[in-house]
C-alpha cells in the first residue's frame, strides 16, 4: 500500500487500516481507481459477472462491492478528489444498484416457485422499493441505515406463464412480503463480509405492526385516513427507486405531503417534534451530536421542510428531495436570503463531511463527536485541522449560525393574552365605563360601534370547537391594539372582523396571526390602506401565508426568476386547464400582494409600482399565450406566428392595481387556416384571462381597439393591420398609438409593429386639422364622463390627467416626424421633458406639467386604493396642479392654432 491516498485512509480509519491490512488485493486494485468516481455502470458491472450461483453468492458479491465503494470513496473524500455531492451521490447509487440486484435475483427465485404475481387483469406486477430519508433525498452517507418502504401496485395472484407448470400460487400481498423479508436480509445480514446496508422499515404505514409490503389502494387509504404530520414530514424525502407506475404512486403521496393551501400548522408539528428530539438529546447528554444536536444537520433539514410543507402545494419548485437543492430553491422564490442560504448551505456541508468521517473511524453508524485523543486527532487530521480545538471552534461557528436561522423560523411568540389589558374588552368582563376608557386609550374615538362589531363577531363563531375558539382569543386582545394604531381603527376592525369570520372554521389561519406578530401588523396595515386589499385577502386567505416572512414580503421582484418559476408551476399540470388557470391566479394574487405591501410601507413610488404590475401582467401573458396554444386542439405548426400588443394602460405601463387590459392580437402567418386558427387562439386567451374560477379572474379585458373595434376581427394579420392603420385608422387610434407595446409572443411580429407604430406616428400631419380633432375626441370623451358633484375629478376633468395625455399625444403625433425621439414609449413626464429638450414647449413649463402629473397620478391611486368609487377632490385642493395643467394645455393648443 503506496498510493499517498489510501495511507491517508489508514491515519483517519481504523475500520479502514483492518480492511487494508487483510485484503492487500483489495488495496492493490482500488489504488488503481482512484482517479474517477465510482459510477453505477461501474457497480452493475461488477454485481453482473460473473453470475451469481446463489443467494449466499449474491450476498458475498453485494458486500464486496460495498468494500471496494468505501475505501474508493473514502480515500477520494479525504484527499480532496471527492467533493461532498460526489460522497453522497455514490453511496446513494450503491444502494439503488444493490437493491435492484438482490430484487431481481430473489423476484425470479419466487416467481420460479410460486408464479408472477398479476394483477385481475394479469398484468405482471413489480415490487416498487420507495427510498425515504437520505437515501430518498440522494443524501446517503458513509454509514447510514436506508429507511425503505415496499409497495405494489395492485392487487391479486401469483400464476406461471406456462398454465401446465407445477407452482404453488400466493397472493399478490405474501409474495412481495417474502420478496421483501429476502432483500431486506441479502442487504442486512452481517455476514463474513459485513453487511451492505442496515435496512430500517419502521417508515412504513402502521410502523412495525404494519404489513411489510402493500397495495397503492391500501397506502392511500392510510394516508387519507390515518396519516400523522411526521408521516408527512418523511414522505417529503420519498422517492421510487424500483418497479414502474411511479406517476401512479406520487398522484397518491402528493396530495398527503404537499397541501393545496397555507399549512400553517406544520410549524407547530415540525416545532414540537424538534422540541422531542432535543428532550430525547439532553436526556441521553448527546449535546455533541453533529446530526441531532443543537445547530446540527437536522436544523437545517427542518429548516428547509417545513416550508416545503407550508408552500409546496402551491410552489412546484419546493416538491424537491435534497436538502441543498431546496435551499437552493427557497432562494430563487424569495422565501429565504442568499445570505442565509448561504451560511445553511456551507454548514451542511461543513458538518455532513465531518458526519462522514465519524464514521470513518469504525465503519459505525454514529454522528457523536469522538471522547479519546486518538479519534479526536484522526478526526481533526481528516477534516484538515491542524488539531481538535481547532476543529471544534469552527463546528461551533457553523452550529451557532444554523441554531440562529433555525430558531428565526420555528421561534414561537408567547401566545398567552389572559394578561393582555385589551382581553376584558374582547371577552365582554369589562363593565361599560373601564371598557370605553380601555379602546379610548387604545386609539378607538367610537367605542360603541368597535363593541358592536366584536359582539356580531362572537355571535358569528360561536358554535367555533373550543380549540378554535382559545385560538380566536390569544388573536383578538394584540389585534385590537394593533388595529387601534391605524387612521381609521373602526374601519379597520370591520374589515379584520369579516376576514376573521371568512377563515374562523380554519384555526391554522388564526395559529398565524396569534403566534406571528409581524404578520398581524402586515395584515392590519394592508386591511387599513384598502378595502379592496381586504376583499382579497378575505376572498383569499391563503394568502395570508405570504406575511410570515417579512424579508420575503418586501423583496424587490425578479421578474426573470419569477417567470421561471411560474412556468415550472405551470408544468407540473400538464394538460390540466383548471389547475393551470388557477396556478396563473395565484400567482398574480401574491405577486399583487407583495407589491400592495411594499406600496403601503412606502418602499415604491408610483412609477415603480406600475412598472412591476406590467411586468406581472407581462409574465401572465406570456404564459397564458404558451399553454393556450398548446391546448388548442388544432394547430399547424409547434409554435404559433401570433404576437400580443398591449395599449392603453398596458401598452404605457401605468397599470393600476384592478386595470383591464387593452389588447390587440396579431399574426403573420400565410396557411389557409392561419386565421380560424389565431382566432380561436385568440378567444381561449380572452377565456383563459376573463373566466371567474375559484381563485377568481385574472384580468378583465378590453378588444376594441382592434381595427374597426368591436366589429373588427378579432386577430388582424400584419399585413392588414398595416393598411388600416395607413389608410383607415382614425386620429384616436393613431393617439392610442402613443402608448402600445409588443408584449408577448412572436418577436418578429413584434419588430414589424414596432417598426410600423414608429411610420405612423411619424407620417406628416396638417397640424391645424390634428388640432381640430383632438380637441374633438377630448371633447367627446368629456361628454362622456359627466361630473354633476361640485368636485374636481382628477383624470377626466379639465385641467386634470386626460389633459396631459392629450397634449403628449398631440405633440408626437405632430411633431414626430422631425424629432423621431418622440415616438419612444416612455412614458409622459419623459415624453414632456423630451418635448422641452426639442424646442416644442418652454423646460419650466413642461416641468411643472410633469410634476402635476405625477401629483396627479399619486392621488388618484391614493383614493383608488382606499376604495372610492371616483378619484374626485375638493378644486382648491389642487389648485396649483390644475393652473399647471392648463398652462400645459393653452401653451400646446393655442401655439397649434
Amino acid at each position: 500500500m503506496s498510493h499517498p491516498a489510501l495511507e491517508r485512509v489508514a491515519r483517519c480509519s481504523r475500520y479502514g487500516r483492518r480492511l487494508l491490512t487483510a485484503q492487500p488485493n483489495l488495496a492493490e486494485t482500488v489504488a488503481g481507481q482512484l482517479g474517477q468516481a465510482f459510477g453505477r455502470a461501474a457497480m452493475q458491472a461488477f454485481l453482473a459477472e460473473p453470475a451469481c450461483a446463489d443467494e449466499a453468492a449474491l450476498h458475498q458479491r453485494l458486500r464486496q462491492l460495498r468494500q471496494r465503494v468505501w475505501l474508493i470513496v473514502t480515500a477520494r473524500d479525504l484527499a480532496g478528489q471527492a467533493d461532498l455531492a460526489e460522497v453522497m451521490a455514490t453511496y446513494s447509487t450503491l444502494a439503488e444498484v444493490c437493491i435492484a440486484a438482490a430484487l431481481d435475483f430473489h423476484h425470479a427465485g419466487l416467481a420460479a416457485r410460486h408464479g408472477e404475481p398479476r394483477d385481475e387483469n394479469g398484468i405482471p406486477q413489480q415490487m416498487v422499493v420507495v427510498g425515504m430519508g437520505k437515501l430518498g433525498g440522494g443524501e446517503l452517507n458513509v454509514s447510514s441505515d436506508i429507511d425503505l418502504i415496499y409497495l405494489y401496485p395492485e392487487e391479486g395472484d401469483t400464476a406461471a406463464d406456462d398454465p401446465s407448470a407445477s407452482i404453488r400460487p400466493l397472493s399478490n400481498h405474501e409474495f412481495f412480503i417474502r420478496l421483501g423479508r429476502k432483500l431486506a436480509a441479502a442487504l442486512g445480514e452481517n455476514t463474513a463480509d459485513g453487511y451492505v446496508f442496515r435496512v430500517d422499515l419502521r417508515l412504513r404505514p402502521w410502523g412495525e405492526s404494519g404489513p411489510f409490503a402493500m397495495g397503492y389502494a391500501m397506502l392511500e387509504d392510510y394516508l387519507v385516513a390515518q396519516g400523522r404530520p411526521w408521516e408527512r414530514y418523511a414522505w417529503i424525502k420519498a422517492r421510487p427507486l424500483t418497479g414502474s407506475r411511479h406517476d401512479e404512486l406520487m398522484q397518491i403521496v402528493r396530495p398527503f405531503v404537499f397541501r393545496k393551501y397555507l399549512d400553517f400548522g406544520a410549524f407547530a408539528a415540525i416545532r414540537d417534534l424538534h422540541v422531542q428530539i432535543r428532550r430525547e438529546v439532553a436526556r441521553r447528554e448527546m449535546a455533541h451530536n453533529v446530526k441531532l444536536g443543537p445547530g446540527g444537520i437536522r436544523e437545517i433539514e427542518f429548516t428547509a421542510q417545513v416550508f416545503q410543507l407550508i408552500r409546496g402545494g402551491q410552489i412546484a419548485a419546493l416538491q424537491q428531495q435534497p436538502t441543498l437543492v431546496v435551499l437552493d430553491a427557497l432562494v430563487k422564490t424569495g422565501l429565504m436570503t442568499a445570505d442565509a442560504q448561504q451560511e445553511l448551505a456551507a454548514a451542511y456541508d461543513f458538518l455532513r463531511r465531518l458526519e462522514h468521517r465519524i464514521q470513518y473511524l469504525d465503519d459505525a453508524q454514529t454522528q457523536l463527536l469522538p471522547d479519546d485523543a486518538e479519534s479526536q486527532a484522526m478526526l481533526a487530521e481528516a477534516m484538515g485541522f491542524p488539531d481538535y480545538a481547532a476543529m471544534l471552534t469552527a463546528l461551533d461557528r457553523h452550529r451557532n449560525k444554523v441554531t440562529r436561522h433555525f430558531e428565526q423560523v420555528f421561534a414561537a411568540p408567547q401566545t398567552d393574552q389572559n394578561s393582555h389589558p385589551l382581553t376584558a374588552v374582547c371577552c365582554g368582563t369589562a363593565d361599560a365605563d373601564a371598557t370605553q376608557a380601555l379602546l379610548e386609550n387604545a386609539g378607538y374615538d367610537d367605542p360603541p360601534r368597535v363593541l358592536a362589531t366584536l359582539d356580531a363577531l362572537r355571535q358569528n363563531t360561536a358554535r367555533l370547537p373550543e380549540s378554535t375558539q382559545l385560538r380566536l382569543n390569544a388573536l383578538l386582545p394584540p389585534a385590537l391594539e394593533v388595529i387601534g394604531s391605524q387612521a381609521d381603527p373602526a374601519v379597520t376592525l370591520e374589515r379584520f372582523a369579516a376576514l376573521i369570520q371568512s377563515v374562523s372554521r380554519r384555526a391554522t389561519y388564526l395559529a398565524l396571526l396569534a403566534e406571528y406578530p409581524a404578520a398581524l401588523r402586515q395584515l392590519v396595515r394592508l386591511l387599513a390602506a384598502s378595502p379592496w386589499a381586504a376583499q382579497m385577502i378575505t376572498r383569499q386567505p391563503q394568502l395570508l401565508d405570504e406575511l410570515i416572512a417579512p424579508q420575503h414580503l418586501m423583496s424587490t421582484p425578479d421578474w426573470t426568476q419569477l417567470a421561471a418559476l411560474l412556468h415550472a408551476e405551470l408544468d407540473a399540470h400538464p394538460g390540466d386547464t383548471e389547475a393551470q388557470m388557477d396556478a396563473l391566479r395565484r400567482f398574480k394574487q401574491v405577486q399583487t400582494l407583495h407589491l400592495l405591501a411594499q406600496d403601503v410601507a412606502g418602499r415604491l413610488t408610483l412609477e415603480a409600482l406600475s412598472d412591476h404590475l406590467s411586468y406581472l401582467a407581462d409574465t401572465l401573458l406570456n404564459e397564458t399565450l404558451a399553454r393556450c396554444w398548446a391546448g388548442l386542439k388544432t394547430r399547424h405548426r409547434d409554435t404559433p406566428r401570433f404576437a400580443i400588443v398591449g395599449y392603453g394602460k398596458l401598452g404605457g405601463k401605468e397599470l393600476g392595481y384592478a386595470s383591464d387590459l387593452d389588447l390587440v392580437f396579431l399574426y403573420e402567418d400565410d396557411a389557409p387556416q392561419a386565421q380560424e386558427i389565431y382566432a380561436r387562439l385568440a378567444q381561449r386567451i380572452n377565456t383563459w384571462l376573463g373566466t371567474l374560477t375559484s381563485t377568481g379572474i385574472l384580468y378583465e379585458t378590453d378588444l376594441r381597439l382592434r381595427p374597426d373595434g368591436a366589429s373588427g376581427l378579432l386577430v388582424s394579420s400584419t399585413g392588414a393591420f398595416r393598411d388600416y392603420q395607413l389608410h383607415h385608422a382614425w386620429v384616436w387610434e393613431h393617439q392610442a398609438l402613443t402608448r402600445a407595446r409588443f408584449v408577448c409572443g412572436d418577436a418578429a411580429i413584434g419588430a414589424s409593429f414596432e417598426a410600423l407604430r414608429r411610420e405612423v406616428l411619424g407620417a406628416p400631419r396638417d397640424a391645424g386639422k390634428l388640432r381640430d380633432d383632438v380637441l374633438s375626441m377630448r371633447e367627446k370623451m368629456h361628454a362622456g364622463h359627466v361630473n354633476d358633484s361640485d368636485l374636481f375629478d382628477l383624470k377626466h376633468d379639465h385641467g386634470g390627467i386626460v389633459d396631459v395625455e392629450f397634449c403628449v399625444q398631440y405633440l408626437v403625433l405632430r411633431d414626430c416626424a422631425k424629432h423621431p425621439e418622440l415616438a419612444d414609449n416612455v412614458g409622459n413626464i419623459a415624453l414632456l421633458q423630451r418635448a422641452s429638450a426639442a424646442g416644442l414647449i418652454p423646460a419650466t413649463l413642461a416641468q411643472a406639467a410633469a410634476d402635476a402629473y405625477r401629483e396627479l397620478r399619486s392621488r388618484q391611486h391614493a383614493i383608488k386604493l382606499s376604495g372610492a368609487e371616483y378619484a374626485r377632490v375638493p378644486p382648491q385642493a389642487l389648485e396649483s396642479v390644475r393652473n399647471a395643467v392648463s398652462a400645459l394645455w393653452t401653451q400646446v393648443m393655442d401655439t397649434a392654432a
